[in-house]
């Protein structure tokens, strides 16, 4: 099955990078853009000449105008639920690469999947030396169990800690027993000095304008630190993963969580 693939969030910094590499692929077809704004066309907005793709602000109305099957979403967490849910309902497999969700919200869609048979894709990070990142973290862990977490993004970013983080902490608790980390008596002279406690590792968030999106993972042993870093430089930085994502997301069934899961 060929990806025809909807853009959600077109307007947005990662909307137009997404535009760009769909559009530019050859195995997929950009046949819908939609924000809350309208009306323009989504080739004069990536600078590729008019593509007769207007942006339009009713979802369910481009997916049934374009009879698409692939919804990509790099929106915000207060807004892509209900693309989601439209998505589903409409026979369209999305692909998420917004942050924040709750349990209940993951719960939601693994629900809605099951009852339309559906296939449902959300990373916390496209970019594929993050996903390295990760799997290296995770080996590093099982030698030396005292990590902590450093995220830096844009001062526009929403969620803290960021869903890279997040997941990273996660597959790290699948191989390291819960511990309390630092001097048993410690204590903050400013609330949240030594950042969020995520099963006894500390989670510390950056937002600062410069930056796009970037990862320390720092572990702490005997005489020794050893420091695994990412640095997604530019946005482009995502689109191999994304593009990765929209081409096997017809293949999926259920909610896929982690783009690691298409790498292995």
């Amino acid at each position: 099955m060929s990806a025809r693939v909807i853009v959600t969030g077109a307007y947005g910094k990662m909307g137009r990078e997404v535009l760009k590499a769909v559009h530019h692929d050859p195995d997929l077809s950009l046949v819908g853009a939609v924000d809350v704004k309208s009306g323009d066309d989504v080739g004069e907005l990536i600078g590729v000449g008019k593509l007769g793709i207007a942006v339009n602000s009713d979802l369910e109305k481009v997916i049934l105008a374009t009879k698409a099957n692939v919804l990509i979403d790099f929106t915000r967490p207060e807004t892509v639920m209900g693309n989601m849910r439209t998505a589903i309902t409409n026979g369209v497999y999305p692909v998420v690469g917004t942050t924040g969700f709750s349990e209940g919200d993951l719960e939601e869609i693994r629900s809605l999947c099951k009852k339309h048979d559906l296939g449902a894709m959300i990373a916390p990070n496209f970019a594929i030396g993050a996903i390295l990142m990760m799997k290296m973290a995770v080996e590093a862990a099982k030698y030396l169990p005292h990590v902590e977490i450093i995220e830096f993004h844009h001062d526009q970013k929403l969620d803290a800690p960021s869903g890279t983080a997040l997941r990273t902490a996660e597959l790290i608790k699948s191989v390291r027993d819960g511990r309390k980390q630092g001097h048993p008596d410690e204590f903050e002279k400013i609330t949240g000095a030594r950042g969020g406690d995520c099963d006894g590792m500390r989670i510390h968030s950056v937002r600062l304008p410069g930056y796009v999106a970037h990862q320390e993972v720092i572990f702490g042993g005997l005489g020794q630190t050893l420091v695994i870093r990412h640095d997604s430089i530019s946005r482009e930085s995502f689109m191999p993963g994304v593009v990765l994502a929209a081409k096997k997301a017809p293949m999926l069934k259920g909610l896929t969580f982690g783009l690691e899961n298409l790498l292995d």
